[in-house]
């Protein structure tokens, strides 16, 4: 009997959760050991000292999403006090800047989340959960080209500090990053996560763990005993939408990618959007248009002092559907893992560290996030947030259900990309009914700062699109800028699903 399905962003971390369902445990098994996993392998992407998200979806229950994503401290120093510094980004044809140092760390939640989430629908022991981690982090794993690439891109970040080089150093080429084919061991983490399994969050949140981190934090951090043990996670009933007769459930407020997603899909739901075929230069210009129109609309809500939930507003909606209507042809480190098992419950999990920080808590080889230097997570300003909040987000783990009984579980790393890429791939789903492997492979757009991001892959020039967008970039071929939407899905058929290319993503079908 099928097991169940996998997708990842590394054949490691889909490895994990594939040796837990063979175990017998469940997909919120399955998920946290992915989850553990990627901190390992995907340490540009995912860390135990970020923030993150889950969608679950018993099947027969009722779905919840568990928010363990970063929190702002309590305190506030002055500027001149802070760690906190600026570093680019090189993705080759854009560059993007962030901000590192120890002001830029937001309080961690992804232990709190991994507890929480298994006390709550986990099946196995944790350290059972635990343990692929630990021995991938002791035995070491070979960094593959993505990965190389992604040290490449954020080098500036890990050559920050020593600590940092001492993991993710090259060890054949001094004051490089790791490299391509090279083993990567942290048995730091290894012994860390060894001892927390056993010992509980705690050891993490009051221990000796954040005792290290908040003795640090004195030299221009921010992060407070108060503020870790203070910490919780936080669960809520998803955003829901009906788009098309198909139920589509996402990450609700206060994140903000499911309400941009689903402010889009309605806007599509009139448009057309079925009867032009996928990839034709009208299918791209009605998806750049929508793409426009929804940060258009979120900056009018943002400059009239009002909620984001107003944004699905029938009177708000109707006004930007029109302007679509009538629209004129001429005219960051984020990873993201799905399971379903046989049972057919379903997990979907984003989860970030931002760049990182370049801090290590010391002697656990954990790598803190940077989510206070993120400028998508902080539009009013560095240093403007509100002490003792919980930060928004793009990130959007995202379940769908046909009404023959059909299921898929997606979402995407990728920063701001996060809402272009999945409510592109919603449309190929549920619109063009497109396999998922083809859903997930087609090319992307995105649009933002005013200009529009255009993926090699459409046919023809697009030269109506390139004149009704003249700042834009054309890039040649698939890039890992344009998201991560590693996605599942069942169905009478049986397990699917596809691994994102863009970002050397894995499926295993068990």
């Amino acid at each position: 009997m099928s097991l169940g399905v996998v997708a990842a962003g590394h054949e490691v971390t889909a490895k994990a959760a594939e040796e837990i369902l063979r175990a017998g445990g469940n997909a919120y098994d399955a998920i946290l050991a992915a989850l553990c996993a990627s901190t390992v392998a995907e340490p540009v992407l995912s860390s135990i000292g970020g923030g993150g998200f889950l969608l679950a979806a018993p099947h027969g229950e009722k779905p919840v999403v568990y928010d363990f994503f970063t929190q702002t401290p309590c305190q506030v120093r002055p500027e001149s006090e802070m760690d906190f510094y600026g570093i680019h980004a090189d993705f080759g044809t854009v560059t993007q800047e962030f901000h590192i140092g120890r002001a830029s760390l937001g309080v961690p939640g992804v232990v709190k989340g991994v507890f929480d989430v298994h006390r709550d629908l986990g099946s196995m022991p944790l350290p059972d959960v635990f343990a692929p981690a630990i021995q991938f982090a002791k035995e070491g794993v070979v960094t593959s080209p993505y990965q190389a690439y992604l040290f490449n891109v954020v080098q500036a970040t890990y050559q920050a500090g020593q600590a940092c080089m001492d993991i993710y150093g090259s060890r054949k080429d001094e004051g490089a990053m790791i490299q391509e084919g090279e083993v990567l061991k942290n048995p730091a983490l290894a012994n860390f996560l060894d001892v927390l399994a056993i010992e509980g969050e705690d050891l993490f949140y009051r221990g000796e763990a954040a005792q290290r981190l908040v003795r640090d934090m004195a030299d221009g951090g921010l992060i407070s005993m108060e503020d870790m043990a203070g910490y919780t996670v936080e669960k809520r009933e998803p955003l829901e939408l009906h788009y098309h007769d198909v139920y589509i459930e996402m990450n609700s407020p206060p994140a903000a990618g499911g309400l941009l997603i689903a402010f889009g899909l309605k806007l599509l739901e009139k448009a057309g959007v079925k009867d032009l075929a996928p990839g034709s230069e009208e299918y791209v210009m009605l998806i750049a248009d929508v793409l426009e129109k929804t940060l258009l609309a979120r900056a009018d809500l943002e400059a009239g002092g009002k909620s984001a939930s107003c944004l699905l507003d029938e009177a708000y909606l109707s006004v930007y559907r029109e302007q679509v209507l009538q629209r004129k042809m001429s005219t960051r480190g984020t990873t993201h893992m799905s399971v379903i098992d046989k049972d057919k419950n379903m997990a979907s999990l984003t989860v970030s560290n931002g760049e990182g920080s370049g801090y290590v808590i010391p002697d656990t080889g954990i790598v803190m996030n940077n989510m206070l230097g993120e400028e998508d997570l902080n539009p009013h300003g560095f240093h403007a947030w509100t002490p003792n909040t919980r930060l928004s987000s793009m990130m959007t783990p995202t379940t769908i259900l046909w009404p023959d009984g059909s299921r898929v579980a997606t979402g995407s790393g990728g920063s701001n990309r996060i809402r272009t890429a999945l409510l592109q791939l919603i449309v190929h789903l549920i619109d063009h009914g497109m396999p998922i492997e083809d859903a997930v492979s087609a090319p992307r757009i995105h649009f933002e700062n005013g200009c529009l991001d255009i993926e090699g892959g459409f046919d023809g020039e697009l030269v109506d699109l390139c004149a009704a967008y003249p700042t834009h970039n054309r890039w040649d071929d698939r890039n890992m800028f344009f998201g991560g939407t590693h996605t599942v899905g069942v169905s009478n058929k049986g397990f699917s699903g596809a691994g994102d290319p863009r970002r050397s993503g894995v499926c295993k079908i068990l």
